[in-house]
């Protein structure tokens, strides 16, 4: 029997589709419950083996600065205008005279082809389709020269050498293979103290022992769609790129990795190197405004304002906290960019607010290109970038051009 009011009847309410939660009917089984890029951290510590796993999740000593970077982002509260014409907003963003979809990319993580198959090449080309940047890390285990041949736009990060001889043969290397964009990494003189690594069983190398075969064999999906399958295809990964030539393996009993000599290193040796590359050069790991200046006065085409995740001194401010006073020091002489704890769209924002021209995220994709391959970091690029629109279209704010700390409160 139906209901009545004012002589016409009650129709059932319409029930939202599952689109309009965000789900989306053609991805992969596997990636349709993800809603959130938290969603993609809870499938990846089912999927990678716990080595893996807390090496992507893990920072330094007390997590001190990892918990920061998300505090600072959740201490900030948003204050929206209401009744904009919002209805043809857009985030394009333009730097370094590309103009990109969203204002945000892919940060470099270290040793992707073992959590990923292929996983440099993933992140690359996942990217590229979905108009970003994403930065190749020095610390992958796939040739420099493949993935740019794979995907042309992606930046290239690097940790220099302890010798000058060896830091000219990788910058020319770099030119060589072809990229724009030379990301150098500049807190790192020495390897931080990351006790989660130990307690995890990671090393790098890995080590063959019977726990770290456990550890693979508790993960099968793991263990045959990216270690076997890469085994296979291609041989035992090395990492490829911190020199001009290859260096040690993955996976080994006695290899050594040189990592050591980078104590030395000072603004100098980033002058030469400004002389010898004549792409865009961006300097990360910036969060001290003297820094920024320095990096200005060199020529730095950009900076990154970084406290590398967490993951090197617990404790560094975060960079959300130092953005502004950075961003006053250096004008408009230099790109501003930054990264550590963006994990929504609102987060983005709110490092637009303050002053960021681009933001990049790491730990997220990766775990999407584990679980999801490069559908998977599409997916996961869908999800920040909707958030994004959404929160533009609520805070008011049809353009990213016209967004200021105003939006905050």
């Amino acid at each position: 029997m139906k209901d009545y009011l004012d002589g016409r009847p009650i129709l059932p309410a319409a029930q939202p589709s599952q689109a309009a939660y965000g789900v989306k009917n053609d991805l992969p089984r596997r990636l349709r419950k993800i809603l959130s890029l938290a969603d993609f951290e809870r499938a990846a510590r089912g999927y990678l083996p716990r080595p893996l796993f807390g090496y992507i999740s893990g920072a330094a000593e007390d997590n001190l600065s990892l918990a920061a970077n998300r505090a600072s982002f959740e201490r900030l509260k948003f204050c929206p205008k209401v009744l904009v014409d919002v209805s043809r907003r857009s985030q394009k963003t333009t730097i370094f005279g590309e103009s990109y979809s969203s204002p945000f990319g892919i940060a470099p993580v270290g040793i992707s082809a073992i959590s990923a198959y292929r996983g440099d090449v993933t992140l690359a080309r996942a990217a590229q389709d979905e108009h970003i940047p994403a930065i190749m890390s020095g610390s992958s285990l796939i040739p420099m020269e493949t993935v740019h041949a794979a995907a042309p736009g992606t930046w290239f990060q690097a940790y220099l050498p302890g010798d000058t001889a060896r830091i000219d043969a990788l910058i020319d290397r770099v030119k060589a293979a072809g990229f724009s964009t030379l990301v150098i990494t500049v807190d790192i003189p020495v390897w931080a103290n990351r006790e989660n690594n130990v307690r995890t069983g990671f090393s790098l190398p890995l080590r063959p022992s019977f726990r770290l075969a456990m550890d693979g064999i508790s993960r099968p999906r793991w263990l045959l769609e990216t270690f076997l399958r890469t085994l296979v295809k291609h041989g035992m990964p090395h990492f490829e790129n911190s020199f001009a030539t290859r260096g040690a393996p993955m996976l080994s009993a006695s290899a050594i990795r040189d990592t050591t000599g980078r104590d030395h290193l000072s603004w100098p040796d980033i002058a030469r190197i400004r002389e010898r590359w004549r792409g865009n050069l961006v300097i990360k790991g910036i969060l001290h405004a003297d820094d920024a200046r320095r990096a200005v006065s060199i020529g730095a085409d950009g900076i990154i304002i970084s406290n590398h995740g967490g993951r090197q001194l617990d404790g560094a401010v975060d960079p959300l906290h130092v953005l502004p006073q950075i961003c006053d020091a250096v004008g408009d002489k230099t790109v501003v960019m930054m990264d550590s704890g963006i994990r929504r769209g609102g987060d983005v924002l709110k490092a637009l607010a303050l002053g960021a021209q681009f933001v990049f995220v790491g730990r997220p994709f990766m775990y999407a290109a584990a679980v999801g391959g490069e559908p998977g970091v599409r997916h996961a690029i869908s999800l920040l970038r909707d958030e994004v629109d959404r929160n533009m279209a609520m805070l008011g704010v049809p353009t990213i051009g016209e967004i200021d700390v105003g939006i905050l409160t």
